[in-house]
């Protein structure tokens, strides 16, 4: 796996790829701002960043199904998928704010979860809300995932007003604590409520899909249909739990989806998040379906298409 996410990322090391003109790299949201200021203009240390956090999304997928056991195997699978998807754009192989971003999502997920059926009051969906909240504090287009905590209490619970009203309560949390800052440095609080609003709402760079990358997309969109339409055919198979938590990951894939047609400051960075419904989709099918030497062609032409993806870059 090392070595495959060292191949992978060996273009954006010897190429570093500049920044893009997004409004996020313009006018960062408060933490992506202290993690540039940290960085400065160092594309190595940028990029030697994002490879960090990808190594750790790497363990936190896989650890997460070893927790749940939701793939009904302990497999390296779903971390192996998502290295790979991590070489789909070269361009954002560096400093950005989705990657950290992402690692909170994959935080939030886990106490999500973590809420099956626990007695009493979950208190799990008021730390999942703050994680979405601090994450959004670095990438402000993750606040959309808070809707992700109502999905989850609604599958996971029994309707109870006060586990929405302490989500949304952990979900504001990060924002009041920062409003509090900028009074206490003598900052204008509207510059703050106008950098949310720039960040969300304001038009990203547009993205110039290559021929390959198409390709790629239409392959990988094709392989995650029929994905689903494989877990949907085994779902009623499936323990209480597991069957949740797939439902959860569509939805994750789901608001991903949104986000990214509906939201206009969302560019193709928003795969960061999608990868992991994705990784574990995909894994889903490739382990369990019967029949192998498809799913094996299948993910050797994902794994050729990634490669071919990046020497395309390093021309």
């Amino acid at each position: 796996m090392f070595v495959t996410l060292i191949v992978l990322w060996i273009s954006a090391f010897l190429c570093p790829p500049l920044n893009n003109a997004a409004h996020g790299e313009i006018d960062p949201m408060p933490l992506y701002g202290l993690l540039k200021l940290v960085f400065g203009n160092n594309h190595f240390l940028g990029v030697l960043f994002s490879f960090s956090v990808v190594t750790l999304m790497s363990f936190l997928l896989v650890r997460f199904n070893t927790n749940i056991f939701f793939l009904r195997e302990r497999s390296y699978l779903p971390a192996v998928i998502y290295i790979f998807i991590s070489g789909l754009f070269p361009q954002q192989q560096l400093l950005n704010p989705v990657l950290p971003a992402s690692v909170f999502l994959m935080l939030a997920i886990i106490r999500i979860m973590d809420g099956y059926r626990k007695p009493g009051t979950a208190f799990s969906f008021f730390d999942a809300g703050i994680l979405i909240g601090i994450g959004s504090l670095i990438y402000a287009n993750l606040i959309w995932f808070g809707m992700l905590i109502i999905i989850g209490i609604i599958l996971l619970r029994t309707r109870n007003m006060s586990e929405i009203a302490i989500s949304f309560i952990g979900l504001i949390i990060p924002f009041l604590l920062t409003f509090g800052l900028y009074y206490v440095l003598g900052k204008e609080m509207e510059s703050f409520l106008l950098l949310v609003k720039n960040n969300l709402f304001f038009k990203s760079a547009g993205y110039f899909f290559p021929r390959l990358t198409i390709v790629a997309l239409i392959f990988i969109g094709t392989v995650i249909l029929i994905s689903m339409v494989y877990l949907f055919m085994l779902m009623n198979t499936k323990k209480i739990k597991s069957r949740k938590t797939f439902l959860l990951m569509i939805w994750v894939f789901l608001i991903s989806l949104g986000v990214y047609f509906v939201i206009p400051s969302t560019s193709v960075e928003i795969v960061w998040l999608a990868g992991i419904p994705i990784s574990y989709l995909l894994a889903h099918y490739f382990v369990l379906v019967k029949k192998k030497l498809i799913p094996e062609i299948f993910f050797l032409v994902f794994i050729v298409l990634i490669l071919l993806i990046q020497i395309w870059y390093l021309k």
